[in-house]
């Protein structure tokens, strides 16, 4: 990546201060960006018309937006709010590159979601298979919502000649990312439960669905290195799958996340539960070929880095002023 192509950006990035957001922002400043502009939602509800058009007023100077914001998290929540999650992601789409074009930002880099793709997508998901059917029960609000967005970029291409991309991530995890039992992805979850568990000597832990879903799963440091390089070097119309191709089953990565805790206890599965998709893996040659992008990070390493991290978070939330060095 060219630091003297980042050096002439004005960058919005949406959702800069989340998980996957935090990422991309530490690469934009690693790379020397002239201008990173993370909005937050107490000052510019991107969900409102008057928010968004008032975020593109403020910064005239924009050259790109990076549109991260979302609301999202796993099945549980996912089932809960249906329709809040269509609403929310629709608009904040649907504004921020309507706004964009308004503006005449140069770029616009949408993130979609592997939730788009049909429920029995042919394994791996073609960007070509987008369309073959419905996505997932459990998930389709959200996904639909997120290809909507989509769905505007060809539009906005086609009638007005603007330069919007679009990327769908896979199942991300790593640092930073939520670790609430009520919102959070399976990686999250299942490494709370563990280290709670293995804590406080608990002799079982319960876990959704019976395993045999598989997943594919990309650290998030290697999204945001996806995301930048798209940003850099990608300009067409076609979506571009951001992933690892590496597959693993939910049992098998409970068994690994066990094992890197060091949990030793009984793994029970709550069959009343949903499994949610039945296979999610990508085919990610179209990012290689179209921005030399490649997944580098071994899911191992990247799991212990991850747990790592949230007993560190956990340690610091129990004790902050040992944690800070501050006296006692």
């Amino acid at each position: 990546m060219s630091e003297t192509f980042w050096r002439d950006q004005t960058v919005i990035v949406t959702g800069g201060a989340g998980f996957l957001g935090r990422h991309v922002v530490a690469k934009l400043r690693a790379l020397e960006t002239g201008c990173i502009i993370v909005p937050r939602s107490a000052c510019y509800d991107l969900r409102e018309q008057a928010a968004v058009a008032r975020l593109y007023a403020d910064h005239p100077e924009t050259t790109m937006v990076i549109h991260l914001a979302a609301n999202v998290g796993g099945i549980g929540i996912n089932r809960e709010h249906p329709g809040l999650f269509f609403y929310e992601n629709l608009m904040m789409g649907t504004l921020m590159l309507e706004y964009a074009r308004r503006s005449q930002v140069a770029k616009f880099v949408g993130i979609g979601t592997v939730c788009s793709y049909p429920k029995f997508a042919p394994v791996p998901f073609r960007e070509d298979d987008l369309w073959t059917g419905y996505p997932e029960e459990t998930n389709a609000p959200y996904g639909l919502a997120k290809k909507m967005l989509l769905v505007q970029s060809r539009a906005y291409r086609q009638e007005y000649g603007y330069n919007a991309i679009h990327l769908l991530p896979v199942n991300l995890y790593g640092p930073h990312d939520k670790f609430d039992l009520k919102s959070s992805h399976v990686i999250p979850a299942v490494i709370r439960k563990m280290v709670d568990a293995q804590e406080s000597g608990a002799p079982h832990v319960t876990l959704f669905g019976d395993g045999s879903p598989t997943r594919e799963f990309l650290f998030v440091r290697d999204a945001a290195e996806g995301i930048v390089r798209a940003a850099e070097h990608y300009n067409g119309a076609e979506p571009v799958n951001l992933g690892s191709a590496f597959e693993i089953s939910i049992r098998d990565l409970v068994e690994v996340i066990a094992d890197e805790v060091g949990f030793a206890g009984e793994l029970r599965w709550d069959t009343s539960k949903p499994n949610g998709q039945p296979r999610r893996k990508l085919d990610v040659s179209r990012a290689e070929r179209e921005f030399g992008f490649v997944s580098r990070t071994d899911f191992r390493a990247g799991l212990r880095e991850t747990i790592e991290w949230y007993r560190a978070e956990t340690m610091r939330s129990v004790n902050p002023l040992k944690q800070t060095g501050a006296a006692s």
